[in-house]
């Protein structure tokens, strides 16, 4: 009972420290200190890239070791925080193999959060001065864990598993869509935002934003989820498979919910392509 006590009286801690150091800080490390994630395994090296010495974007690559001794590596990338990504630790030669994704992002409804198996190789050479490559594309084979937290409501295990890989393949079919539609390349999620929120949704954008001739005479709308959609005009521009997705105001609550996965799935090749470039990293523990 003693040992129980103080472990609640740690976590408590813990989540207070968190919360004081910012709210998004608060609910990705909140959500690693419940399933124990945070404490898995310590840090014994950290290397980063720096964008000032021609690295694409800044990634910072630890060393990590659990409770057997066993190492791995653990990739995150600055501008894509929502995502950790984790391989094996390198053999001899430098060749590791990537193992899983974990993804974790929160909106003004909860968080999103979930882990799946990665398909992919590289070389990462451990040195002062070390280098990171990768040589094939690397892609998610399957979501194997989720969480989901919207409003009240917590949904857990298959249910949340099976929830997040509909959502991920609506995901994927709307960011293929929206690549073929423009090939730009949005540097910040907010300036993607700005970019397609109007084009996905017209009907809740101000009127000087809106695509030119969106609404045309004898267009026909269809109320769901409180919003009038202009079901004509999801005709016009969007593929088959996407047009109950937004006449139903499925594509509005992925875009409110999930924004950062949709900005991370239409970025993601632009990622692996960059990755695919030696990167130079410095040790800096």
């Amino acid at each position: 009972m003693k040992r129980f006590v103080i472990k609640i009286k740690y976590f408590t801690q813990v989540l207070l420290i968190l919360f004081f150091c910012g709210c998004v800080g608060f609910v990705e490390t909140a959500g690693q200190v419940i399933d124990g994630s945070a404490f898995s395994g310590k840090v014994i090296s950290r290397y980063r890239s720096y964008t000032k010495y021609n690295a694409p974007f800044d990634i910072i690559i630890e060393i990590i070791e659990n409770m057997n001794k066993e190492k791995s590596l653990l990739i995150t990338i600055e501008q894509f925080p929502m995502i950790k990504l984790r391989g094996s630790f390198p053999e001899n030669d430098g060749a590791f193999f990537f193992t899983s994704l974990e993804y974790l992002a929160g909106n003004a409804h909860g968080f999103n959060e979930y882990t799946a198996e990665l398909y992919g190789s590289g070389q990462l050479v451990l040195k002062e001065i070390s280098t990171i490559e990768i040589f094939e594309p690397v892609f998610q084979v399957r979501i194997t864990d989720a969480r989901i937290h919207r409003y009240d409501t917590r949904i857990t295990g298959s249910d949340a598993v099976n929830a997040m890989i509909n959502r991920h393949d609506r995901v994927m079919s709307l960011t293929e869509w929206m690549r073929a539609r423009t090939g730009i390349n949005w540097r910040t999620i907010k300036n993607f935002e700005s970019y397609w929120k109007p084009v996905l949704f017209p009907e809740m954008t101000a009127n000087s934003k809106r695509p030119k001739d969106w609404r045309q005479n004898g267009d026909v709308f269809q109320n769901a989820q409180d919003i009038n959609w202009n079901i004509n005009y999801t005709e016009r521009v969007f593929p088959a498979e996407l047009t109950p997705v937004r006449n139903s105001g499925t594509l509005l609550r992925d875009f409110e919910e999930a924004l950062p996965l949709i900005y991370l799935e239409y970025e993601w090749n632009n990622i692996i392509n960059l990755l695919s470039k030696k990167i130079i990293l410095y040790k800096i523990k």
